[in-house]
């Protein structure tokens, strides 16, 4: 069972929003760069076009578009539906600090197809798990009954980011349903449970060790603590605006504003203000250190399309001994948020999976 998601943020709220960003209470300024976190300028020049974005605007195109509500109260998926309805189907699975934000122009590029991206549970208008539940197995089975209800029984499905470990159980779980699986990561996790790793995969696993110990501080606290972090991310659009904007500055290459569309920032820190789900999206961390993914090798045909300046490289060796690889690409240029920096590329390369998934 469905309904039509009809967003309405009374006036009143976006009023307290602009009010909020007006009365940010500056920190004291060691120097206008990253070395330290998140650029001062970087931050007011983000800040001044959230203030100035005109939100109703944005909540009108949802409901013209066909967002929906699958699932009991309290129990909610949101899962935006566009493209081409009865066509070859394509799954997109998010990741953090994004939403469904993410995929808007490779939806675009796939209009032919029929498109579905869920909101993961605890993002944007999907309701969170429940405290004795959560982490990549949960979610894949929450999005597998979400298809059930639009009545999607086969497709393609791609993740990035989590978006990768959920997509990677969805593929688990329902492998006569998954017609490719397509990947923006290698799994990192699988590493664990493999004992032929080769001189070169290791170094990727000491790599990832090496980042996680330098940069992974955000991620510390919220597979621990998110709940005190979820104070200052709900109460303060500075708070939120930082702590998301040093991660999309950081995961790729160049200045942020030139890789990403401000409208795209500022809708998906929209999503996560207006819904109050940035504690619940951190919380995703903390659900997956109690959950974390698990199986065996997966058996569905998979390609991986890389970024060169994501966070994880990836070995090729390793994903085509846990993965039936049917093609392995590393793009020319993109990060960690490639599908908004070049969702040309993302949609091509889909597009060649998807040629032979159906």
């Amino acid at each position: 069972m469905s309904s039509r998601l009809q967003p309405h943020t009374p006036p009143e709220e976006i009023d307290d929003l602009r009010r909020r960003i007006a009365a940010t209470r500056w920190p004291d300024d060691v120097g206008d760069d990253w070395t330290r976190g998140t650029r001062p300028s970087a931050l007011r020049r983000l800040l001044d076009a959230w203030a100035e974005a005109d939100w109703s605007a944005v909540e009108r195109r949802l409901v013209e578009e066909n967002h929906l509500l699958v699932g009991r109260p309290g129990a909610r998926l949101h899962l935006w539906r566009s493209g081409t309805a009865g066509a070859p189907a394509v799954v997109l699975i998010h990741g953090w600090p994004d939403s469904f934000v993410r995929f808007r122009g490779v939806a675009e590029r796939l209009g032919d197809l029929d498109v579905v991206v869920p909101s993961i549970p605890g993002f944007g208008y999907s309701d969170p798990a429940p405290r004795e539940a959560g982490g990549p197995r949960w979610n894949a089975e929450r999005i597998l009954a979400g298809l059930d209800d639009l009545g999607i029984r086969r497709f393609v499905v791609h993740g990035g980011d989590l978006g990768t470990a959920i997509a990677d159980q969805v593929a688990l779980l329902a492998p006569d349903r998954i017609a490719g699986l397509h990947l923006t990561d290698v799994p990192l996790w699988r590493a664990a449970d493999d004992e032929e790793l080769s001189a070169e995969e290791r170094e990727w696993v000491d790599a990832a060790a090496a980042w996680e110990r330098d940069e992974g501080a955000y991620a510390a606290e919220q597979r621990t603590k998110p709940q005190t972090l979820a104070a200052g991310l709900t109460d303060s659009p500075a708070a939120l605006a930082s702590w998301y904007l040093e991660k999309f500055q950081a995961w790729g290459d160049g200045d942020v504003f030139e890789r990403i569309p401000m409208q795209l920032l500022v809708e998906n820190l929209s999503v996560h203000w207006f819904t109050r789900t940035a504690g619940s999206a951190a919380r995703v961390y903390f659900d997956r250190r109690r959950f974390p993914p698990t199986g065996g090798p997966v058996t569905v045909p998979t390609a991986f399309g890389l970024f060169p300046h994501d966070i994880d490289h990836g070995v090729e060796s390793f994903a085509r001994r846990w993965y039936p690889t049917v093609r392995f690409t590393r793009f020319p240029s993109g990060g960690h948020f490639g599908a908004m920096e070049h969702p040309d590329l993302l949609a091509d390369d889909l597009r060649a999976l998807l040629a032979k998934a159906f």
